[in-house]
């Protein structure tokens, strides 16, 4: 008998079912796997061998393929995470084939105000504790291997300063002639940490480095992170990895971690984390976790290795795209899809009625302070004006030309009333809704949730791209500006509208994606514009070249790459039981 979420934290639930929970040799036997295919790290997480996988599976047809997105959401999430795994536990219980693939959290948030995105309640990925504290250390890979490109950019600096030519030719060195003034990457930390988002670097003496401005970003923001996101194999990741802009010279011409000769080490640092970690859920059904989260500043997708993996081995592959369709999905639809060459069979809208409520008039709901107890009473009218929000997103899907299902994450203290309108407004926007009680009964409040995802898999579907590569940089943005948020149209800084051009013009950029960097509390830029603002432009500030991803990415509004941390972070209420070692706060 599991614990019950109305009276029980997340921490205390997890510890509750870890108990019970399969070992990873028992879910390696239940999903066929070879035994050199699991790397166990551990008895209840491992790596799995995908490239070994992949082959012994290459004509084993493809599962269902089903992503799960959300409305703009609250400061506090929308549930994804727990939906994706309530509707593998749902799935679980129909007695179908499943695997869940979901993000690997980042510390940052995990210490801070949004929790680990392990789930909730009764429908979770554990062990908790791993999973939310660095798991098999991709993270930290990342971390060094990207920072080992800033070490050889401050240090190539460093050198290039204070040798002459025939001296560093003398160490088999080429002068690159970096512009200081023109640096692309920063270094990078898996904390919200606001005080490193501009600093300055290199004071003291002529050995200390090259003085100049820099900065941090959270490490899930990373193009290393987004590279493990969308590489399809070791060769295709070590390639990536050599065309990373770092920074460009004094005459405009960009210097990459290839210039550097530091992009081999880099992929030194990420040849394990390649592989997909395996997990599972609160139920026991195998959940892959790979790649990060902050769809709002990077892809925010789980990874394609991960979808290729979980679609050989089950029949119905439910993966995750962070925030709200405006951000993670169409990420997923135009990013991720397009270098993968998947197609999925549904998207799932996850929806609550708090947000609703928000979205709809109700009173804002600020993070790390009590919420307002009208979030607790009845108001249909706010739902159903907030539903303008839930609609926006279900159109978004479908121009995709996917079948969208609205998951009402339903929560104890929803209405009948609020329930109903919100079924109302989703089925005459062309889409099937479901109520799912994942959060309070697991898998068995997830059943008309499963069943209704089953249903749109077996529809046809006409999925399309929004825009083809050879579409201009300025023209996509302003699609996706038009088309998925709602703005009547795009204006650019002097600078953000010069590098526009630069990149139309030259062959290697002009055919990239295209990663927007945008809120995800809004459809807008601005994250106190709630429902479906009219009447505004979205501001562009700044693009960024992320060459080895494969993607531009264009900055909008005053978004950081480095989130803050509040007055009052999860890290005040995390401790360990010194008697048994065991970690207890999380959430």
């Amino acid at each position: 008998m599991s614990l019950d979420p109305t009276k029980h934290q997340d921490w205390e639930i997890a510890e509750d079912a870890e108990k019970n929970m399969k070992t990873v040799y028992q879910l390696g036997e239940e999903l066929g796997l070879e035994k050199e295919e699991l790397l166990p790290h551990g008895h209840y997480v491992a790596k799995l061998d995908f490239a070994k996988i992949v082959k012994r599976l290459e004509g084993k047809p493809d599962a269902k393929y089903i992503d799960v997105t959300a409305i703009s959401p609250t400061p506090l999430g929308e549930g994804k995470s727990t939906s994706a795994m309530g509707l593998v536990q749902g799935f679980g219980k129909r007695g179908k084939r499943v695997i869940g693939a979901i993000r690997q959290p980042s510390g940052g948030p995990t210490m801070n105000i949004k929790g680990s995105a392990a789930g909730g309640g009764l429908a979770q990925c554990i062990p908790l504790t791993p999973f939310s504290l660095g798991l098999t250390g991709d993270i930290n890979a990342i971390m060094n291997a990207h920072n080992l490109a800033m070490v050889a950019l401050t240090s190539r600096m460093q050198h290039e300063n204070n040798y002459s030519d025939e001296i560093l030719a003398k160490k088999n060195l080429k002068r690159l002639d970096i512009n200081p003034k023109n640096v692309e990457m920063g270094w990078i930390l898996d904390f919200c940490a606001q005080s490193l988002r501009n600093i300055i670097i290199g004071l003291g003496g002529k050995m200390d480095g090259f003085p100049m401005q820099s900065k941090f970003a959270i490490a899930v923001s990373s193009e290393i992170m987004a590279i493990l996101a969308v590489a399809t194999s070791l060769e295709d990741m070590r390639e990536r990895m050599g065309k990373i802009v770092v920074a460009y010279n004094k005459n405009g011409d960009p210097v990459t971690t290839a210039d550097l000769e530091v992009d081999g080490a880099m992929t030194a640092w990420m040849v394990e984390a390649l592989n997909p970690n395996l997990m599972q859920s609160l139920e026991g059904q195998p959940v892959l976790v790979h790649a990060g989260p902050f769809a709002n500043i990077a892809i925010g997708q789980s990874s394609i290795i991960a979808d290729r993996v979980g679609l050989k081995l089950a029949d119905y592959h439910v993966t995750e795209s962070g925030f709200g369709a405006d951000i993670g999905f169409e990420k997923f639809w135009n990013l991720k899809c397009r270098f993968s060459g998947l197609k999925p069979h549904c998207a799932v809208v996850v929806a609550t009625i708090r947000a609703l409520k928000c979205h709809g008039g109700g009173p804002p709901l600020p993070p790390g302070k009590p919420m307002n107890p009208a979030y607790l009473e009845e108001h249909v009218d706010w739902v159903e004006k907030g539903c303008e929000n839930l609609v926006h997103h279900i159109k978004t899907v479908k121009k995709a030309g996917i079948n969208p299902v609205v998951c009402i994450n339903s929560f104890y203290t929803d209405t009948k009333d609020e329930i109903n309108a919100v079924r109302r407004l989703s089925e005459a926007a062309g889409a099937r809704a479901a109520v799912s009680e994942h959060w309070l009964k697991g898998g068995d409040g997830a059943l008309e949730f499963a069943d209704a995802v089953v249903d749109a898999c077996e529809e046809e579907n006409n999925f399309r791209f929004l825009y083809e590569l050879d579409t201009p940089l300025r023209k996509r943005i302003e699609l996706i500006a038009k088309e998925v948020y709602g703005a009547d149209g795009v204006s650019y800084t002097p600078e953000a509208k010069a590098k526009a051009i630069r990149m139309e013009q030259d062959p290697e950029l002009a055919n990239l994606g295209t990663c927007m960097v945008k809120t995800h509390l809004s459809l807008s830029h601005d994250p106190t514009k709630k429902g479906v603002p009219t009447g505004w432009t979205l501001p562009i500030r700044d693009i960024l070249t992320y060459k080895g991803a494969g993607f531009v990415v264009p900055v909008a509004g005053a978004i950081s790459l480095m989130p803050g941390t509040a007055s009052d972070p999860a890290y005040r209420r995390i401790d360990v039981d010194v008697e048994t070692g065991k970690v207890k706060g999380l959430f």
